[in-house]
């Protein structure tokens, strides 16, 4: 049994949701019980964790349970519980598969619209509840960007995997997004460079991140590269990246890597 709670940013279409889908599998065959937690309003993480769709689609998005939000934030009117109680969404809102719990944070914040403070206290304290009282592992799939980090949603992790790809913009938004982990007081941080097609590429991101680095005076940990696989892109098309070719897949032995990385947190 391990405690461990880590989120996985990045910038849009880095790959976070097939990274946060391959750890969760990973660990849940190590035999950890895995919370996956689908915090990006496009909600993909179950569909690249293969469970079917009626299955992800029956999961109410905790964001969207107004009644129940009402209920537990103390009634409709202009004050509200600031701490609800939310010890049986852990377990209620979730479906399960092969030792991994899904659960669907869904969208809260909504343009030119109402206030939707209630929603976001109670998705902290969802949130919260699951960093702070549960011994699983927890896995979550964040939002595109940085707004999670601005938001303090993700300050209560273990550790955060940045996920890069080889462009100005993606390895930018990585690094932004390590600063505010470190002020957010997150202890464990470490940039992923993925789709990485040749030692060209790899040497941009060691050498943005390590120029990158030294600007923040800040040390920022490269854990590794995950080459670009055309069968795992095609297999992320049409479904799961099979489990059984780990040890022959380039994309799986990263997976590993990282895995150990996130058990070595855990255990120290």
């Amino acid at each position: 049994m391990i405690k461990l709670k880590f989120a996985i940013s990045g910038k849009g279409g880095v790959g976070k949701t097939t990274i946060a889908a391959a750890l969760s599998r990973m660990l849940a065959s190590y035999g950890y019980t895995v919370y996956a937690v689908d915090a990006d309003p496009d909600a993909n993480l179950g569909m690249a964790l293969g469970f079917p769709p009626e299955e992800v689609d029956q999961i109410a998005p905790i964001a969207e349970l107004k009644e129940l939000i009402i209920e537990r934030t103390g009634g409709v009117g202009p004050y509200f519980v600031l701490n609800p109680r939310v010890d049986d969404i852990l377990e209620k809102f979730v479906v399960v598969r092969e030792g991994i719990k899904l659960m669907r944070m869904g969208m809260v914040k909504k343009a030119a619209s109402e206030c939707y403070c209630r929603e976001n206290t109670f998705l902290r304290a969802v949130i919260q509840g699951l960093l702070l009282e549960r011994d699983e592992v927890v896995i979550m799939d964040m939002t595109a960007g940085i707004e999670h980090l601005t938001r303090g949603t993700a300050m209560y992790v273990d550790g955060m995997l940045i996920v890069t790809e080889p462009t100005a913009a993606s390895m930018r938004t990585a690094l932004t997004a390590c600063a505010l982990a470190h002020e957010l007081g997150i202890k464990e941080v470490a940039i992923v460079g993925n789709k990485v097609r040749n030692d060209e590429e790899a040497n941009a991101i060691a050498s943005f991140v390590e120029a990158e680095c030294s600007k923040l005076k800040r040390q920022v940990q490269l854990l590794c590269f995950i080459p670009f696989d055309v069968n795992i892109w095609g297999q992320a098309i049409t479904g799961v990246p099979p489990l059984d070719e780990v040890d022959a897949s380039p994309f799986w032995s990263a997976i590993r890597c990282i895995c150990d990385w996130l058990i070595s947190i855990a255990k120290n």
